[in-house]
Parts: C-alpha cells; structure tokens; sequence
C-alpha cells in the first residue's frame, strides 16, 4: 500500500465524518433536504470522496474488494454531471446507511 492511499483513506473519512456532522440533526430526507446549504455541502463531500477514491492505486483498490470503488466514483460522477437530477432519498439512504459502513472499513484498513 502507498502513502497516497492512506492519505486518500484519510480524506474520504474526514468527509464521512463531514456529511455526519451536517446531517446528524436530521430525521428525514425531506428536512435535510429543505437545508440548501446542508445539501450542497454533503454533495461536495460526495464528490471529494469519489475524487480520492479515483486516486487509489490499483493494488490498494484490488486489495480491498469489498469496498465498491466503482460505484462510488459513479455516483461521485451522477453529483458532477447530473446535479439537478439527484434523488435526494437515494442520497439521503445512502448517507445513513453506506457511508458509515465505508468509514468502518477504511479505519480497519488503515488502524485509524
């Protein structure tokens, strides 16, 4: 594994921890999404994620599998290509239930 995919792991968990932080107050897709700029944070971070996950090297990416790198830089392409088409309950189920999870297996990965 190289430097730059732990800095890249790093990066993605601090967004993770971003989209947390902005959504937590939230009980439904419909409040957080009535929050402009709640939502567009959370989309930029999105993005940030789906950058650094393209920045991985292949063997960091073909050594952990289990992580579904190539939906992620799809979906990061969705949010820069097709903002104003974004279902934001997708998003919204998303952010409660993958990004945790992808956040778990990056501070595994790494011991962080």
């Amino acid at each position: 594994m190289y430097e730059t995919d732990l800095l890249n792991s790093i990066a993605i968990v601090e967004s993770i921890e971003k989209i947390e932080q902005y959504t937590h107050r939230y009980k439904s897709a419909e409040q957080w999404m009535h929050d402009e700029q709640c939502f567009d944070a959370c989309l930029m971070n999105f993005v940030v994620i789906g950058e650094m996950t393209a920045k991985m090297s292949i063997e960091f990416l073909e050594q952990n599998k289990s992580i579904e790198w190539h939906k992620i830089k799809a979906f990061r392409n969705i949010i820069a290509h097709d903002y104003f088409g974004i279902d934001f309950k997708e998003v919204w189920q998303i952010i409660q239930t993958k990004l945790p999870e992808l956040k778990i297996q990056l501070k595994q990965i790494h011991k962080l």
